[in-house]
């Protein structure tokens, strides 16, 4: 039987401490989103690590990277981009929660960092580009193909005092 790509084995590594080992994986993981972007199904999550045997557990340090895709939330256009997080986390026999990993017998499951990982990474609110001019709240015309045939909304009479203000040099 296969093992997870995300599982990986320590026991030579435990054995001496200072050693340093490097582990790259590249396999899909399924349900990393967030309210405005996702990674697509199917697409790999790349992680890139080296593993260091320290006093008591393993350090695990490197990055992870990953595309993902989301609607731009000002004219509602597709949106692409690549999620990437540096890592640097302990895994130690006895964990305390939020604070390090679990090494499991002589395996370390890295599945749980790379998925926390990319998930911080992506974008909660994409955006196009940061100049998105979006979509007009009357006619709905993206106004980055150019401006439409509304007329300009009036000012709100309670905002007269500061609209002065911007006028002024």
């Amino acid at each position: 039987m296969a093992r997870p790509p995300f599982i990986t084995d320590i026991v030579a590594l435990r054995r001496h401490p200072g050693f340093r080992e490097r582990l790259a994986v590249r396999a899909p993981l399924t349900g990393l989103r967030v309210t405005g972007s996702q990674v697509p199904a199917g697409a790999d999550i790349e992680l890139d690590v080296s593993l260091e045997a320290v006093e008591g557990g393993i350090v695990v340090a490197g990055n992870v990277r990953a595309p993902w895709v989301g609607e731009c939330r000002r004219c509602l256009g597709p949106v692409t981009g690549t999620a990437a997080a540096d890592v640097e986390e302990i895994f130690v026999s006895d964990p305390e929660e939020g604070e390090t990993y679990p090494i499991l017998g002589d395996h370390l499951d890295l599945e749980p960092l790379a998925r926390e990982a990319v998930v911080l990474s992506l974008p909660l609110v994409p955006l196009c580009r940061p100049d998105c001019a979006g979509l007009c709240p009357t006619c709905g015309a993206d106004r980055n193909d150019g401006p439409c045939a509304c007329p300009v909304p009036a000012g709100d009479p309670r905002w007269a005092a500061l609209d002065a203000l911007r006028r002024e040099p």
